[in-house]
């Protein structure tokens, strides 16, 4: 069985998919093409990629459309928008479905790898976990699994998600900046706005809250950033 991460690309327009496919065989991936929205969203659920490049204007089904099916089957695989558009509430709207990244076309090659790498969701470790587990309040959080549990009960998070929280939690009861959670989790190659720190910690409290609308774990500092209280 090969170790290749599996990037599945939906695109319309198959001078680009080529493209992409192009660039990601050559950095060592394998890849599988659709070029409609039902297409894409039955090739997620049934192959299991390691992470999808959606593009957002697709025919039969748009890309916001099959991002919200995804996310409602399927909460994890990490999923990467391509879009064409400039107006920043499309960007938004997409990280709020559930999207783990954008790129705004036209782009780099640099900056599709980057970003891939950055969003590709690691491998959980087998054996027996790693000892240093982190726990607050209802919350236990395994490192060297890649585990969260709330109450005993496992969370199924993205790859960003987690290491949002651990970043976090590995500055307990520190104010964070936003600037300094998009440099140091979504990486220095990272060429989105800091919007999309808010919204990735808003979809992390649906997940880890019981009343995410008063946060008891992640709270925000108006104008310094976000903390994580070791209290819960």
């Amino acid at each position: 069985m090969s170790d290749k991460k599996t990037v599945l690309i939906v695109e319309d327009d198959p001078s680009i998919a080529n493209i992409v496919e192009y660039h990601l065989k050559k950095a060592g991936y394998l890849v599988l093409k659709a070029f409609d929205g039902p297409a894409g969203l039955e090739m997620t659920l049934s192959e299991r990629p390691d992470l999808v490049l959606l593009d957002i204007m697709l025919p039969l089904l748009d890309g916001f459309s099959v991002c919200r099916a995804i996310r409602e089957r399927d909460p994890v695989t990490p999923v990467l928008l391509l879009t064409a558009r400039g107006e920043e509430e499309d960007k938004v709207r997409g990280l709020e479905l559930g999207a783990d990244d954008y790129i705004t076309k036209p782009f780099s090659t640099r900056e599709l790898l980057a970003r891939v790498r950055a969003n590709m969701r690691r491998p959980r470790p087998e054996g027996e976990p790693e000892t240093g587990l982190l726990e607050a309040g209802a919350l236990t959080l395994d490192p060297g699994r890649l585990e969260v549990r709330r109450g005993g009960v496992p969370l199924e998070l993205s790859q960003r998600e987690f290491d949002l929280l651990l970043y976090l939690w590995q500055r307990r009861n520190k104010v964070v900046s936003r600037e300094d959670l998009m440099e140091k989790v979504w990486g220095y190659e990272y060429y989105g706005d800091l919007r999309a720190v808010d919204v990735a910690v808003r979809r992390l409290r649906e997940k880890l809250e019981e009343n995410p609308a008063e946060p008891v774990y992640i709270l925000t500092r108006r104008g310094a950033g976000y903390l994580f209280s070791a209290e819960g």
